[in-house]
């Protein structure tokens, strides 16, 4: 429990004026100081300190309180935590903290690794020997000289127990030096009996980790040669928390204060070269995932928040996690990846620093970034089962924004990119996983043993004509036709079966592919031409040019119909279902379930026209669909995309109205 004296104190120890002005510009009428709320969005000040009292007030949302009420809002943090916070930047101990921990205090273990970045930097910049010069050369290596490496205070751990043994000269004991994991305890050589103190780090180059007030806390060190791991980081200890700190902040917080923006990467050596590039707004997670925790301190100070992630699969996995938080801060997440999926340091070691101006300007947003790198090379005409597995890879990455409000706009664009009705893609996230940190399973999908088969193959057909690791079974996709989008269509009853029942899964084409009703509509429609095709071939073949145009939603039916159209003038009906027959083996059986052909009691005509017609319609919603995908992902001039797409919709509506007026029984 916190005393009212150790409020009182951390009161008294908080300059509320400075803590304000991180994130809000203020200036002085009067007694009072007046600024822009930082709790609404407003262009005239509305929001006063009155420096006496200590108390603030927002006259436009009608918020205030004192400093502890501010850190509340600011932070998003309960009464108790808000002291913490600020007892956290004043270097207060806390009675709570004394009582019940049975370690040293806080202000010990910081004095602790302050005295450990000090001797870590003495052997870089003076140590005698190979380790120390090793030291100095890869970092030099990486263009950081030794006025980089002072700035930095760069260091390195010689290891042997020397880093012990000069904080024991120093009067800390062994029980502080574990506690900040700066010791470990290992058993006697040669098994003999009893223990000796190790230094955790040696080695290595050491990156020193500090504190939003630039209090040193952990350390980073990398290994310069090819031992494993690469990096060893601090553990988590009392003044250190990997998830809520971020490495250089202390540096950053002011410049991307002033700026608005703040650049997030992968490294330490990234976010150096892009401060002594001038770009002091870069910063970096400390050994774990971009957390929510780094959203919300950044969002205190920043607008724009651009995550430099890698172009790689790892990249690629960070970014989606991240997406998470899209609805939890009012930041504008964004993310670049650089040119040849160079890291930051690699890029301005090759460039001008001010090429990478135009970069950051054009950062993608977030989310589109994400779909993009899914859906590249994927559109509505992909094969049905290639856009069903990624329907529910991408369920699983957008499965944390579950209850957010963006879901509805999201849906829409992957329901447009891979030719899915928007409803159909929010049963798919509302049914996927996710994991118990809350954050997207990223990556492809987790084979299971009903599926088996090398990923790599999925959708593509074996000997038996299933897709290897495919479901066998609809159920399996996980996909459903929803029961509130079965639109009523002009003679869909013509088409006998092509009705879904609602709410059930169903299946079409070859394999055992999920399809949206249209597309399932479509390739009944398809059959019913080709079956019209093999019984009136010359007929048909009148009608070419208009069946050649159609974006064909089975790839079978596809094959069927070139088959037919190559056969001579004259041919027999036998003889054009035996070339279809040479061509696709289920020929017979496609050319068999057409029931126009043989029960409608129109003329040949007629049955043509309507049928074409029918296919044509579900063939142009499609190709609008893909125009749709394409607009909005900004990879083709959108006027010229928009235009064809009108020209599309016009053409659509006339053949609505043609089928309306033209059903036959």
């Amino acid at each position: 429990m916190i005393t009212d004296e150790d409020k009182e104190r951390v009161r008294q120890a908080t300059d509320f004026m400075q803590l304000v002005s991180e994130t809000v510009e203020l200036r002085r009428r009067g007694a009072d100081w007046w600024g822009c709320c930082p709790f609404h969005h407003e262009k005239s000040p509305s929001f006063h300190i009155n420096p006496a009292t200590g108390l603030w007030k927002c006259f436009g949302c009608g918020l205030g309180g004192d400093v502890f009420g501010y850190v509340m809002h600011r932070e998003n943090l309960e009464f108790p935590d808000a002291i913490r916070f600020l007892a956290d930047r004043a270097g207060i101990e806390l009675v709570e903290e004394r009582g019940g921990r049975r370690g040293p205090k806080r202000n010990r273990l910081i004095e602790c690794l302050t005295e450990a970045e000090s001797f870590y930097a003495t052997m870089l910049n003076r140590g005698k020997g190979a380790g120390p010069e090793q030291g100095r050369r890869y970092l030099a290596g990486r263009g950081f000289g030794s006025a980089v490496c002072r700035r930095w205070r760069l260091g390195y751990a010689p290891g042997h127990a020397m880093l012990v043994d000069h904080l024991a000269s120093k009067g800390f004991t062994t029980q502080e030096m574990e506690a900040a994991d700066l010791a470990v305890r290992r058993d006697s050589y040669s098994g003999g009996q009893g223990s000796y103190e190790a230094d955790r780090f040696y080695d290595r180059v050491m990156f020193p980790i500090h504190d939003e007030q630039g209090r040193t806390i952990a350390f980073g060190g990398r290994v310069m040669g090819d031992a494993k791991p690469k990096y060893l980081n601090t553990k988590e200890t009392a003044v250190f928390h990997k998830g809520k700190h971020l490495f250089a902040f202390d540096r950053a917080k002011e410049h991307i204060a002033a700026r608005g923006e703040a650049i997030v990467c992968e490294g330490y050596t990234d976010v150096m070269a892009l401060h002594e590039a001038g770009y002091p707004i870069a910063v970096a997670a400390l050994g774990t995932s971009f957390s929510i925790d780094h959203v919300r301190t950044l969002s205190r100070f920043a607008k724009r928040i651009i995550c430099m992630f890698d172009g790689d699969a790892a990249g690629q996995r960070a970014a989606e996690r991240a997406i998470q938080f899209l609805d939890k801060s009012e930041a504008d997440l964004r993310c670049v990846v650089l040119p040849d999926n160079q890291d930051p340091a690699e890029f301005l070691d090759t460039h001008r620093a001010s090429d990478l101006e135009p970069i950051l300007a054009d950062a993608e947003p977030l989310m589109d970034f994400v779909l993009r790198k899914r859906l590249e090379g994927v559109g509505p005409t992909t094969p049905a089962g290639v856009r069903t597995s990624l329907l529910n890879e991408i369920a699983r990455v957008l499965a944390p924004l579950k209850q957010s409000v963006l879901l509805d706009e999201y849906t829409h664009v992957v329901g447009d990119w891979l030719g899915f009705p928007a409803q159909t893609v929010r049963r798919a996230i509302q049914s996927a996983p996710v994991d118990a940190a809350g954050g997207a399973y990223a990556g492809a999908r987790p084979s299971s043993p009903a599926r088996g088969g090398n990923p790599a193959n999925r959708g593509r057909p074996n000997a038996q004509g299933w897709s290897d690791g495919q479901a066998r079974y609809p159920e399996e996709t996980g996909v459903y036709v929803p029961d509130d989008y079965l639109p009523p269509e002009a003679g869909a009853d013509a088409y006998g079966s092509v009705e879904p029942s609602r709410g059930q899964v169903y299946s079409a084409g070859p394999g055992p592919d999920v399809l949206g009703v249209d597309e399932l509509r479509q390739v009944q429609a398809e059959r019913e031409l080709l079956c019209l095709m093999a019984t009136y071939p010359d007929l048909m073949r009148t009608h070419a040019e208009r069946i050649a145009s159609i974006l064909w939603a089975d790839a079978q039916n596809e094959a069927i119909a070139w088959s037919i159209l190559a056969t001579p003038e004259g041919t027999a009906p036998a003889d054009v279902v035996a070339a279809a027959s040479a061509v696709v083996p289920d020929a017979p059986q496609v050319l068999a379930a057409g029931r126009i052909a043989s029960e409608s009691g129109a003329s040949d005509e007629a049955k043509a026209a309507f049928v074409l017609d029918t296919v044509e319609l579900y063939s142009t919603r499609r190709k609008i669909q893909d125009l749709r995908a394409r607009m909005r992902s900004g990879a083709n001039p959108s006027q010229n995309l928009f235009y064809e797409a009108t020209e599309l919709q016009k053409h659509a509506n006339e053949l609505t109205n043609r089928i309306s007026s033209g059903f036959i029984r």
